[in-house]
């Protein structure tokens, strides 16, 4: 009998396959990535003709308060490394992106660090 995780994440990578199928990134419209683990969240903006990590924003990465940091939920969290993502690529003058979902369903904290990116400036 299969181990039920490796289940779940063999089909998550399934998933991830066929989304970055569709979602392509260049340098002027990187793909922004989504990596999602029990704890934390990590947001990257992706140039796939060059293989290159342009931006990558996380939660060990963005400065917030120790005591707002307590009281935040993941999902929060989510949305604020969403608008940090979005104020690194506004230095590095990219304003459009492709989401790439990571193969994750588009609610909770996917949907959260969406949603931070775009109220970032980011348009996708």
């Amino acid at each position: 009998m299969k181990d039920v995780n490796k289940i779940k994440r063999d089909k998550r990578k399934r998933r991830h396959i066929r989304v970055k199928a569709r979602a392509k990134g260049t340098a002027s419209k990187p793909r922004l990535s989504v990596f999602r683990s029990n704890k934390h969240i990590f947001l990257q903006l992706i140039d796939d003709e060059k293989g290159k990590t342009i931006v990558s924003a996380d939660d060990f990465k963005i400065k917030i308060p120790k005591k707002d940091k307590a009281e935040m939920t993941k999902t929060k969290l989510a949305f604020e490394i969403g608008k940090a993502l979005a104020e690194l690529a506004k230095k590095k003058k990219i304003k459009n992106a492709v989401f790439d979902r990571g193969g994750y369903a588009y609610h909770g904290r996917v949907k959260a660090a969406a949603e931070g990116a775009r109220e970032g400036g980011l348009v996708f």
